[in-house]
């Protein structure tokens, strides 16, 4: 008797498969007592690890100190799928729709912070198996054929050249499944990479440089104190000049950003690691990032020991938006997860899976990130990545920073920046209208593609709902 895909699970560790890593390094003790710098950093994932990092590259006699509530990268920044893309605006489609006026700006720059990580990770000789391999999206759809072509198009229009059509031949030349039907590749311009061991090589960048990190150090309240700000934490407090906000899917310090942000969750299953014959199998000698075309979505891809991640579909919202450990799995996505993993890859039936996880993503209405500052420009704030911030938020680093010193660059002058995204409605409206939401999301995945009254109202208003 053929064991159904559940069995895969049954020895699954519940647990981040990267944050498993038997190097992982030892918390940096807790603050206790008074601190005082020129700039404090909240957050220790990726957000608040690149704005210290630039901080000091910027200015190395600049007195920086970061805090973080738990230990450097265990959230979103440890437990991600690790594609680090240079898509600022969550794709093309996102950016086109949006900003087509400055998509081609921000394109580049995108370009230029993804250069920017791969010479970070070389300088600091960060070991975080970072392969610039691009990403594949595919089509398993009739309809989703067209729209590959029609974006490939833009792309062209845009001048990338970086993006290739695949028909179904070529695709299945790259990776082989049943249910693929077409792909574009973005040839360059995602990377793979080990997502912790980059927080934790950052990490240790910021310490060599001299910043001060705390962990396990959670920032309880936010204050103006003379001519610059006040943070209390449990056992002290710290004095600043300017702080950057890093804090993403948990509720920011500035109370008035709160409501931009609904903090929904991913899950993610982890492979055992692929013998010679299951890769002959599915091919994949180049090693892409995929996903899927769906409204709900599949990402995948192979890692340094050739295992197999297999994330995404669910986007789970709870009532009231909190965000909490016990939220970190979900049985019934990871069940519904391994059912669709062996009908993409039929050719892989007795593969198990070794870890299961999720995590928290910081979604806005738009789909990537907005920016800000709060009490007289002493604060900055980026947050909203919606699931694309391996990348992002080294640029979102660059915008804090240029904020916090009042500079106009062209970074900050960008219609991006300057804007904001709607806020999501307070409960219970925002419980209904997420559920409307993905309600009609799975139905236009399985009705051709095509949008209702309720998707296409939304999208004249520029709300969106995505991870």
């Amino acid at each position: 008797m053929t064991p159904s895909p559940v069995h895969a699970l049954a020895d699954a560790e519940p647990t981040p498969f990267w944050l498993a890593d038997p190097d992982r390094p030892a918390a940096e003790p807790a603050l206790v007592g008074d601190e005082t710098c020129d700039l404090l950093v909240v957050g220790g994932g990726y957000s608040g690890l690149w704005t210290a990092l630039i901080a000091k590259e910027r200015d190395p006699q600049r007195d920086v100190v970061l805090i973080e509530g738990a230990e450097v990268g265990w959230a979103a920044s440890g437990r991600n799928g690790g594609f680090c893309a240079a898509s600022l605006t969550h794709g093309l489609g996102n950016g086109l729709a949006r900003w087509p006026g400055e998509l081609a700006t921000l394109e580049a720059l995108g370009v230029k912070n993804l250069d920017a990580i791969e010479h970070a990770v070389a300088r600091y000789h960060i070991d975080c198996a970072f392969e610039r391999t691009g990403e594949i999206d595919i089509a398993t759809e009739p309809h989703q054929v067209a729209e590959l072509q029609e974006a490939a198009e833009e792309a062209a229009g845009l001048g990338l050249t970086r993006h290739r059509f695949l028909d179904q031949d070529e695709l299945r030349a790259e990776i082989d499944s049943p249910t693929f039907r077409a792909g574009l590749w973005d040839r360059d311009g995602v990377a793979m990479l080990n997502p912790a061991r980059l927080a934790w090589g950052l990490k240790q960048a910021c310490l060599g440089y001299g910043v001060r990190i705390y962990e396990r150090t959670r920032a309880t309240a936010l204050s103006s104190d003379g001519l610059g700000m006040a943070v209390r934490t449990p056992y002290g407090r710290i004095f600043a000049r300017h702080v950057a906000l890093g804090t993403n899917a948990f509720p920011s310090l500035v109370k008035r950003v709160r409501p931009y942000i609904v903090p929904v969750y991913d899950h993610a299953l982890m492979t055992e690691p692929l013998n010679e014959e299951q890769l002959a199998a599915i091919g994949w000698k180049n090693r892409q990032g995929l996903s899927d075309s769906n409204n709900h979505f599949h990402y995948f891809r192979i890692t340094a020991d050739n295992r197999i991640l297999w994330g995404g579909y669910d986007i789970v919202y709870r009532y009231g938006g909190g965000v909490r450990a016990e939220y970190d799995h979900h049985p019934a996505t990871y069940e519904k997860l391994a059912r669709h993993f062996f009908r993409c890859f039929p050719q892989l039936e007795g593969l198990r899976f070794t870890h299961t996880w999720g995590g928290a993503i910081d979604t806005c209405a738009r789909f990537s990130a907005f920016f800000g500052t709060a009490h007289a420009g002493r604060v900055a704030y980026a947050a909203g990545y919606t699931g694309l911030g391996v990348g992002a938020t080294r640029f979102g680093a660059e915008v804090m920073l240029d904020l916090l010193a009042g500079e106009r660059t062209e970074r900050t002058e960008l219609e991006m920046v300057r804007s904001k995204p709607l806020p999501f409605p307070p409960e219970p409206l925002r419980w209904a209208g997420i559920g409307i939401t993905q309600w009609s999301m799975t139905r236009a995945d399985t009705h051709g593609g095509r949008r209702n009254l309720w998707l296409k109202a939304m999208d004249k208003l520029g709300l969106g709902f995505d991870s």
